[in-house]
């Protein structure tokens, strides 16, 4: 399939926007995002997946989106914006008051969740928004924050029997846990983390040991370490990287 030249030039027509939450909400929420686009025909937009639950804020109205399992494409056209919220990996279940995975792959209605959301998005109506529906957090909804935050922060976290150990529990507990606070399990997380690495390798520019890297990963061989990053990125490593030349 022949690539579409807007993809490498996406600058030319989106504008991206990251800002904070305030230090009442930072516990829940992750960051506030904005996106605007104008295409003068439809572009098919690559969204690949982090473990965050979104709130998100467009013309037709507000949804919830649980966690996809894999990439997925939106069709932009014409001129549009979305303002969403990035929740905590782990960090939703209070709100939604039911294990998260029963939402991945699934997207509902917003006010299903939140009562009271403005119908215009910006950060303060938002965030008076949450704060009239903020929960308490819960233990085991902090237990799964940190081990996310582990697995973010720690590299060498690349099998979940390793990470079990670490932590002093088992592989059952931690696949439940992530059943109920995150909604995907932990290998899934490990693996799109150690994932994004890649990127970040990608984006630095240089020469790639595609082999090496796969190793440092801790992929038994190259050709498995391709077929996951083409499962989450809907591309081979090699093609995708062409993002960044």
């Amino acid at each position: 399939m022949t690539r579409d030249e807007r993809e490498l030039a996406w600058r030319r027509h989106q504008r991206h926007e990251f800002l904070a939450p305030s230090a009442d909400l930072a516990a829940f929420v992750a960051r506030y995002w904005v996106v605007e686009w104008t295409y003068d025909r439809p572009y098919r937009q690559l969204i690949v997946p982090y473990p965050n639950v979104q709130l998100s804020f467009h013309e037709s109205g507000a949804e919830v989106h649980g966690v996809s399992s894999g990439h997925v494409f939106h069709e932009l056209d014409g001129t549009g914006r979305v303002f969403g919220v990035a929740f905590h990996p782990g960090a939703f279940r209070p709100f939604l008051g039911a294990p998260v995975q029963s939402i991945t792959d699934r997207a509902l209605p917003a006010a299903e969740v939140f009562a009271g959301l403005p119908e215009r998005a910006e950060v303060e109506s938002v965030e008076e928004a949450l704060r009239a529906n903020l929960p308490e957090p819960g233990a085991r909804s902090r237990q799964a924050v940190e081990v996310v935050e582990l697995i973010i922060t720690q590299p060498g976290v690349t099998r979940v029997d390793v990470l079990a150990r670490e932590l002093g529990t088992t592989v059952r507990n931690l696949q439940r846990l992530f059943a109920e606070h995150v909604g995907v399990s932990p290998k899934w997380v490990i693996r799109r983390y150690r994932l994004r690495e890649v990127t970040e390798r990608m984006a630095a520019g240089g020469r790639i040991d595609w082999a090496a890297l796969a190793a440092d990963l801790g992929y038994a061989d190259q050709p498995h370490f391709v077929r996951d990053f083409t499962a989450m990125f809907g591309e081979t490593p090699t093609k995708y990287a062409a993002r960044y030349e």
